[in-house]
């Protein structure tokens, strides 16, 4: 399990986009990815959050169904989990963390709270457990560090 989150910068800003947008709602979504243990972010699906709420965020369970479903068909799993707090830091709520029932996604937080600036960050929960992650934003993956196995040929 890596210690870091690597995510492509489109990814990110559609993220705070749609955090943005349902502001002053809290904003939630998956971005899958392979499931082949890359640890790789590749599909933005933002969700809608069925309970329309500032300080509250929750799956709707028919949409949740349907993307599962669609994930195991494309051999995808749920890579990052994210969502936005409106009022406050991006640090998980006891009721996010009494719904993390992923231990291999990153959860990832975006606060609103600024106009102007954002607040990214990233957790692993595990168990109740919240451990913060460091986030690297790259332009593409292709370049991202992932050993000397995977340097580009000279």
């Amino acid at each position: 399990m890596g210690a870091v989150l690597t995510i492509r910068r489109d990814l990110v800003d559609a993220l705070v986009a749609h955090a943005r947008r349902d502001h002053p709602d809290e904003a939630c979504g998956v971005i899958a990815g392979p499931d082949d243990g890359s640890d790789r972010p590749e599909r933005f699906i933002p969700m809608l959050n069925a309970a329309r709420s500032p300080t509250f965020y929750e799956f709707d369970s028919a949409d949740l169904l349907r993307l599962y479903r669609e994930m195991a068909a494309n051999d995808e799993v749920p890579v990052v989990v994210y969502h936005s707090h409106t009022a406050t830091e991006a640090y998980p709520s006891r009721t996010d963390v009494s719904y993390a029932s992923e231990p291999f996604a990153h959860y990832v937080l975006v606060s609103t709270r600024d106009p102007q600036e954002h607040e990214l960050r990233s957790y692993r929960i595990v168990d109740g457990e919240i451990t913060e992650e460091p986030i690297e934003v790259v332009e593409s993956y292709r370049f991202a560090h992932t050993g000397p196995d995977d340097a580009p040929e000279q």
